[in-house]
């Protein structure tokens, strides 16, 4: 199966980051520490989410918008169909090209009433990911082709799928409306990650396909958000962290070790990148990272 997996590059992992929305200014802040301590590990390109609220969105876009014009980063800007109308999306789009933003990741994105909800097109808006990307491509064409988009997949059958069959056709048509690469939901296990290779492989989905690697050390809230997206949490995971409830420190030891491990057993199967959700914890990304063997480098002035 390794040889289904992008080429590793001689040296180092590629790395990404992905970062939650700030609810408050000063989250806001505690965002913005995050990026520049993270920005001397010289990433891919990292990321900001947005939920369906109006002022974490605002908040989102003009971090976004920040890192390009403040930073040496490549910022990935969200865009969802959720409480949107298609015009209002695109405007969006439209204001991340002017700030410099050149890479979106379209998602479908989760009901205002949070993740596990029925999600409901909004009127006038994007039905999915695909009729998304598609807009994007077709709004000023020119815009369109030099956007870089990705796009979202699981390695293991979340809540609302419809079967394998039917979850790599879906990957495909993404792909065909014009994504350039995915990235997959959380898991623990090589083997998920590699199986699910296979499968999107001999459906035709040719895009890479990176490991979305999970930087939770609250074992209770890593359990919470597991069984919405449906990740299995195996049960010598659990036994890690069994007893740490007010372990703060350990837990952290725990988790970035645990990351890193299944780091090295990817890049074993030919593996060369890897995005980090990072839940805004600069310390344990850091840690991580050096587990990996990736060192910061000097941040010139942007």
């Amino acid at each position: 199966m390794s040889s289904l997996a992008t080429p590793r590059q001689a040296g180092s992992p590629s790395v990404s980051f992905e970062f939650f929305p700030p609810k408050s200014e000063a989250m806001a802040d505690r965002l913005w520490e995050t990026v520049e301590r993270l920005e001397p590990m010289t990433p891919n390109f990292v990321s900001v989410t947005y939920g369906a609220g109006g002022s974490t969105r605002e908040r989102t876009h003009d971090t976004v918008r920040r890192i390009a014009q403040q930073t040496h980063l490549r910022p990935a800007g969200h865009l969802t169909c959720v409480s949107a109308t298609k015009d209002e999306v695109l405007s969006v789009a439209e204001d991340y090209w002017e700030a410099g933003v050149r890479h979106i990741v379209a998602l479908r994105g989760d009901p205002p009433s949070g993740m596990g909800e029925k999600f409901e097109q909004h009127p006038g808006g994007f039905r999915d990911s695909i009729d998304l990307i598609e807009g994007i491509r077709a709004h000023r064409p020119d815009l369109g082709r030099c956007f870089e988009i990705s796009v979202s997949c699981y390695p293991e059958l979340h809540p609302e799928s419809q079967g394998w069959d039917a979850e790599i056709a879906f990957l495909k048509a993404k792909q065909d409306a014009g994504a350039d690469r995915a990235i997959t939901q959380f898991f623990f296990e090589p083997a998920i990650y590699l199986n699910f290779l296979e499968k999107a492989r001999a459906g035709g989905v040719t895009m890479p396909i990176v490991p979305g690697i999970m930087l939770q050390p609250n074992f209770k809230g890593l359990k919470r958000i597991s069984k919405l997206c449906g990740a299995s949490l195996p049960t010598w995971l659990h036994e890690l962290y069994e007893g740490l409830e007010e372990d703060q420190e350990t837990r952290e030891l725990v988790t970035a070790n645990v990351a890193a491990d299944l780091c090295r057993k990817l890049s074993d199967e030919g593996v060369s990148d890897f995005h980090f959700y990072t839940l805004n914890r600069a310390g344990l990304a850091l840690s991580t990272c050096r587990l990996l063997g990736l060192k910061p480098k000097p941040v010139e002035a942007a």
